[in-house]
């Protein structure tokens, strides 16, 4: 009878110890790895189904997808590189964080952002790759960043120390730099780190082994590629169009005349091809001699040169994705390995949409949906439910929000986004969800010559000012998708106009624009 007292006393006391390491386990604040992309569209990964991604998967991408949510209808507030940044760290518009524009204005990294908030409350914190913010990080125990906005090649990094020179292809540095510094970290701690690469942003650089990567694919043609802007002044007056105003050097790698190895325009040398060792540049230029020989050797029409320029663009930019994409694939794997994955949440966005021909653009900026669109997925470990898909309107202010209440810090009262971690957790809200976004673009003048503009977008419809000429737009987006027909003014939209203008105006008060930027 003793030795069975004893047999069940011991397998009491286990079963306490389990449950206690259990709950502990539970209880133990996330780590959060934050990766984010520069200029990545949604028509370039897979999860979201759009045709070109169909030619030029990213599974790693998308196994966080299948794994975590995916943000169907997620969008930024500013679509330009610095603001948009800004406003993931503090959880504010551009007008409130102070950071409207890339040029001309600094970030105040002082004010209550992600960083600040998660280290003084025990996180140990790092951002390594892109910063661009025009001053030095601020609420990181640790920083390695692009100087301005990076090279692809051999680029230098910023330290708390020093500038120096990584010799290697950019997106493979960002990754291993990041595996060195949480091989190091404090176990201690729980961890923050944003990896953020430069990919794919212009001028599009593949890496080495990927220059030929779809030299052979044809990427579908967007149906309003040969757009001619009728009833969308600002649209007409832009400079972004592939055919007319890529640069053909910098941009499209092309060079003067057959077997040359002199490039066509590119006004930064010293960001691309000034980057490259000898034995690079030849690499580089035997990779695309075959394909440049070919535009001039080959007679071709206007529409048929925009058509291959349009092929050269793709090419480069999804072949930049696919590093991207094996990054991530490569940090996953790592999480994995070291058993981390259980309890870090990681996140995979960009900083806006990008145009891939719609419109015959490239670049963002505007409030159309490919730039004011941004892609966004989530794994959280606490959550058992694998695959969900979010369709409430959601935006980058309510990034800072979310990522403190599942650190399970509080939220400070200045920021404007809301916690989704609710809705992530099919949870019943206290209050309705929103009902429209409020967007805003102030660089102008400025790079592509795309006019400042304010604007409100619903589940359908999306009324834009371009405040400074006082012209409207406004978009039917279930019937016009691809927004081609402006139709304010349109008596048949005449109640919608007027909701959605009352809509602008509220919103504008709850944000607290100030009047200096409405005109």
């Amino acid at each position: 009878m003793r030795n069975i007292f004893y047999i069940l006393l011991g397998i009491f006391v286990l079963t306490s110890c389990s449950q206690t390491a259990t709950k502990q386990k539970n209880t133990k604040r996330p780590n959060i790895l934050f990766i984010m992309s520069d200029d990545h569209a949604l028509q370039a990964i897979g999860a979201y189904g759009h045709p070109i991604s169909k030619l030029a998967p990213t599974p790693n991408i998308d196994r966080l997808a299948a794994e975590g949510v995916l943000f169907q209808e997620n969008y930024c507030a500013n679509s330009i590189c610095g603001p948009s940044r800004a406003t993931v760290l503090t959880g504010k518009h551009s007008h409130a964080n102070g950071f409207i524009k890339n040029d001309g204005t600094k970030f105040d990294g002082h004010q209550p952002t992600i960083p600040n908030i998660l280290q003084q409350n025990g996180y140990e914190t790092a951002v390594i790759g892109k910063w661009h913010l025009n001053t030095d990080p601020v609420g990181f125990d640790f920083y390695k960043i692009l100087n301005d906005q990076g090279e692809y090649n051999n680029p230098d990094f910023i330290t708390k120390d020093t500038t120096l020179q990584i010799m290697g292809y950019v997106t493979d540095i960002i990754t291993d730099l990041s595996k060195d510094w949480l091989d190091n970290r404090d176990e201690s701690k729980p961890f923050f780190l944003m990896m953020q690469h430069k990919a794919p942003h212009r001028n599009w650089v593949p890496n080495a082994k990927y220059y030929r990567l779809y030299e052979n694919v044809e990427f579908p043609v967007p149906d309003n590629f040969f757009d001619d802007y009728e009833g969308r002044e600002a649209a007409a007056l832009q400079e972004m169009n592939i055919f007319e105003h890529g640069y053909e050097g910098h941009d499209l790698k092309m060079v003067t005349g057959v077997d040359s190895d002199s490039l066509l325009f590119d006004p930064w040398p010293h960001v691309f091809f000034g980057r490259m060792t000898d034995a690079e540049r030849i690499e580089f230029l035997d990779a695309y001699r075959e394909r440049n020989n070919d535009y001039y050797q080959t007679e071709r029409t206007e529409k048929e040169k925009a058509e291959w320029k349009l092929q050269r663009y793709l090419q480069d930019y999804l072949a930049t994705v696919k590093s991207v994409d094996e990054s991530v694939g490569e940090i996953y794997d790592y999480l994995e390995e070291n058993d981390l994955l259980d309890n870090t949440i990681v996140v995979y966005t960009s900083d806006q949409g990008f145009f891939l021909g719609e419109h015959g653009w490239f670049d963002k900026r505007w409030m159309y949906e490919e730039s004011f669109r941004m892609p966004l997925m989530i794994l959280d470990p606490s959550s058992k439910e694998q695959g969900r898909k979010i369709s409430e309107l959601t935006q980058n202010i309510d990034f800072a929000p979310t990522f403190l209440e599942m650190a399970g810090l509080p939220v400070p009262e200045e920021m404007q986004g809301r916690s989704f971690w609710p809705l992530m957790k099919g949870e019943e809200l206290e209050e309705p969800w929103r009902d429209a976004l409020y967007y805003h673009y102030y660089e102008f003048p400025g790079f592509h010559s795309v006019r400042a503009h304010n604007g409100v977008k619903t589940d359908r419809y999306k009324l834009i000012h371009f405040y400074n000429e006082d012209r409207w737009e406004m978009f039917d987006l279930k019937k016009d998708p691809t927004e081609m027909k402006n139709i304010y003014g349109d008596v048949a939209y005449r109640t919608i106009q007027a909701m959605l203008h009352k809509k602008h105006k509220e919103l504008i008060e709850q944000y607290n624009v100030p009047e200096e930027y409405l005109k």
